[in-house]
């Protein structure tokens, strides 16, 4: 695939917005030239088909990682091996080595999460955003250790997806394996009863089931049964330390 073609594919829905300008960027003459036409799509569309809203995932998912990645004022290899190995995995070889390009481009730019975030809540479902915010957080934790720049910028672009906070909460703990984050995962307080943890994770396994991203793609679809599984084995946990 020639440089330029997966990406430029999946662009024209952000032209005339503010991922479309934080590409310009790095893509300079395809939205130079895109740029000169009809901007209205931005402006007054806010349903998209199907691939039109996975286009807005892929985008997406490349801005707001260099805003995960520079949060700390650092580039790890390891967040970038992190997104490349995502990449890869979910997309395909092509893409990872299209995108990466774009990427350390990107990283040279200012990302306005807030308005991002208008934009995204447009083109893209809660799951989808949800989905987004768990990949997100593997970026910041690739090294180990999420540091406090890092979790601020994860909470504002969380704020930014509309995306409540006990269920970023959910997802950030997703990243630790100790009892205390289980209860976080499952959204309910160690002191709640053995109904209440029961009732809570079949809310979240119906909620959180991979089919719910099933329009995004079969790639997308995979890395959404990471969290599924996560979920399934707090519950598991929590069971095992009540001796239920």
């Amino acid at each position: 695939m020639g440089y330029g073609k997966w990406i430029s594919g999946a662009l024209g829905w952000a032209v005339g917005g503010p991922i479309g300008a934080i590409f310009g960027f790095a893509l300079g003459s395809f939205l130079e030239k895109e740029s000169s036409g009809d901007k209205s799509t931005y402006s007054t569309r806010s349903r998209f088909s199907q691939t039109e809203e996975r286009n807005s995932f892929l985008i997406s998912l490349l801005v707001l990682s260099s805003a995960v990645m520079r949060a700390d004022g650092k580039v790890m290899k390891s967040e970038l091996a992190y997104v490349q190995e995502f990449l890869k995995k979910n997309f395909g070889p092509d893409a990872a080595l299209e995108s990466t390009k774009y990427l350390k481009d990107l990283l040279k730019k200012e990302v306005d999460i807030q308005n991002v975030g208008i934009q995204v809540r447009r083109y893209m479902r809660y799951e989808a955003r949800v989905q987004l915010l768990h990949y997100l957080t593997g970026i910041a934790r690739a090294d180990g250790s999420v540091t406090y720049a890092e979790l601020l910028i994860l909470r504002e672009i969380a704020l930014a997806l509309a995306i409540p906070a006990n269920e970023s909460n959910s997802i950030f703990a997703m990243f630790d394996n100790g009892i205390e984050s289980a209860y976080q995962i499952l959204e309910v307080s160690p002191e709640a009863t053995d109904s209440q943890v029961k009732k809570a994770y079949k809310y979240l396994a119906i909620k959180h089931h991979p089919d719910k991203v099933s329009h995004l793609g079969a790639d997308v679809q995979k890395s959404a049964e990471e969290r599924f599984k996560k979920i399934s084995e707090a519950y598991e946990k929590i069971k095992n330390e009540r001796r239920i």
